[in-house]
């Protein structure tokens, strides 16, 4: 709990010392998000033990390797966790692998797909490469194949013989969470203040206060643009310490300054106006960074600039050239009509072109847009796709490669009112 506390402050501190843009997000041990979890490749494995510090006592214990069960989720990034190491941890709907001393083995249920099963291959490389030193055998156990395989033979013989999976219950199956009603509190003088409303909209927030939007699942903290850092490391704080009095160990926190909030933030509210061209400086945040390491010693060379470098201005892009859209469909492109320009999901692909008069001719944008959930092969697509338009405007169209959460302030300008939709199965 102390580290964890520790942790949120340092982060706000960090932000503000390299000028403050960025968004902080706060994520718990096997519940990680798939945006954390697409930087590691192929997966986050949290091994025993931990680092000596201050709150914690390590003491170093070389044991021999011990058999282990993991499960394995997911078809674009992969979520490993490790059960128990018996037969009622196995089902039909996951692939679990079973790490033992001289080989390792891939469980893969019935009801699980080929990319998930192609996933699951690569964490089991990464196991063999990692604890085994690249020396053990590697075996796939098809589920349903019984004792007439061997290896699945030899599977079965680790768990005491061969018997029926046990079914899920009724609340696993059907285990979807209540949406919690959404709450916003501010942070004023040391403590949370609830804050009544009937519609959630942008004129609640003052720039010179920290805010709590608590959507349940999802926490966020906005930090308006005049607070303090004592301010911002106080929110961070209490929302760390809401989360852990409410024992919300699967809650999600995302921390964010007035001006470059996120997509998923703005929605939650009925009314967003559109964003101002904010720029916070980075360079007074970096000579501090560098001050403070060049008084402990260390070599700041490439750091900083001898000379202060002149930034090169943004390209000016207006709001009235025309707008085309594409949904990426495999290997073809399908034109949205303009009312369905504005509508994007997560799930999907897009391609968008914008003409707009320049200063002394017309400029073109093309521009991929790749959502969350979308899927490796309509990404290359997409590229591709994206890659002939510019062929076809010889070359004289700009090109850009967007994601959802990442976006430009540019992007908004030309989607002034974009919606992103989540589609559940």
């Amino acid at each position: 709990k102390d580290e964890a506390g520790t942790a949120a402050i340092l982060t706000v501190e960090l932000d503000a010392a390299l000028g403050g843009r960025a968004v902080q997000y706060r994520e718990s041990q096997g519940n990680e998000t798939e945006k954390l979890l697409s930087y590691f490749r192929p997966c986050i494995m949290p091994q025993p033990g931990g680092v000596a510090s201050g709150f914690n006592h390590v003491e170093v214990n070389e044991q021999e390797h011990v058999t282990r069960l993991y499960v394995c989720r997911g078809k674009h990034v992969v979520h490993v966790k490790e059960v128990p190491f018996a037969r009622s941890s196995l089902n039909h709907d996951d692939i679990f692998i079973l790490d033992t001393k001289s080989k390792i083995f891939q469980f893969n249920g019935s009801n699980s797909c080929i990319q998930e099963r192609g996933k699951a291959l690569e964490v089991v490389q990464y196991i063999k490469d990692t604890f085994h030193e690249g020396k053990c055998e590697v075996a796939a156990v098809e589920d349903g194949k019984l004792m007439a395989d061997a290896e699945a033979g030899e599977f079965w013989a680790l768990f005491g013989g061969f018997a029926p999976l046990p079914r899920k219950t009724a609340s696993e199956e059907t285990g979807e969470e209540t949406e919690a009603a959404v709450k916003l509190l501010c942070f004023n003088q040391g403590q949370l203040e609830p804050i009544g409303f009937e519609s959630l909209t942008h004129d609640l927030l003052e720039t010179n206060k920290c805010y709590l939007l608590d959507c349940g699942a999802q926490m966020y903290v906005w930090m308006g643009r005049t607070t303090s850092l004592q301010q911002r490391k106080g929110a961070s704080e209490a929302a760390e310490k809401l989360l852990t009095g409410d024992s919300r160990t699967k809650s999600h926190v995302m921390k964010m300054i007035e001006g470059y909030e996120t997509v998923t933030f703005k929605s939650k509210f009925n009314e967003w106006p559109p964003t101002p061209d904010l720029k916070l400086s980075s360079e007074d945040g970096r000579g501090k960074v560098a001050a403070l390491l060049k008084s402990q010693g260390l070599d700041v060379k490439g750091l900083m600039k001898s000379a202060p470098v002149t930034e090169e201005p943004e390209s000016y892009i207006d709001c009235t050239g025309h707008l085309q859209v594409w949904r990426v469909n495999g290997n073809a492109k399908t034109l949205l009509a303009s009312s369905e320009q504005s509508k994007f999901y997560t799930g999907d692909c897009y391609i968008f072109q914008y003409t707009y008069t320049g200063e002394d001719k017309e400029e073109c944008l093309i521009g991929t847009w790749f959502g969350n959930k979308s899927v490796e092969e309509e990404r290359v697509s997409a590229i591709s796709l994206a890659s002939k338009m510019v062929q076809a405007a010889k070359f004289q169209a700009t090109m850009a490669r967007l994601y959802e959460g990442k976006e430009p302030i540019q992007f908004f300008v030309i989607f002034q009112s974009l919606q992103v939709f989540k589609v559940c199965f």
